[in-house]
């Protein structure tokens, strides 16, 4: 059986218009129900997978947060005003073909396999951070 191809929402919304914590936990919805989802807040990319995995990436450098696995949410620590946020990033990540590599503070280094590494490069490329 073929994978879904996940659904990219490239949006050009204002900071004002949406919150990183929204858009967190939409993304986190869409990971409880399986939904693959790759969606932008630039300069951040979000993206859910089928697994029930979810994460927020800084493309510019290479900063990750797992925000659900398996389905459960991850606790996050963001402080966000409308000028400025910071985010508490826990990984590094390099994306290679079908490869999602994630190098966590932990020193723990995973490689992931089935996640939509082509539309998240599509996204990071539509966002201007590639």
């Amino acid at each position: 059986m073929k994978a879904k191809k996940p659904k990219s929402v490239g949006r050009a919304q204002s900071r004002k218009e949406v919150s990183i914590q929204g858009e967190i936990d939409h993304i986190v919805r869409c990971a409880a129900h399986c939904d693959a989802r790759v969606v932008s807040l630039p300069p951040l990319v979000f993206f859910s997978t089928e697994t029930g995995d979810a994460w927020v990436l800084d493309p510019e450098d290479n900063l990750a947060l797992c925000l659900a696995r398996d389905g459960d949410p991850h606790p996050v620590h963001i402080k966000e005003t409308e000028q400025n946020y910071s985010i508490e990033w826990n990984s590094m990540y390099h994306i290679e073909d079908e490869w999602f590599m994630v190098a966590e503070s932990s020193g723990r280094v995973r490689t992931i396999m089935g996640y939509p590494t082509e539309a998240i490069l599509r996204m990071i490329r539509e966002t201007g951070r590639a």
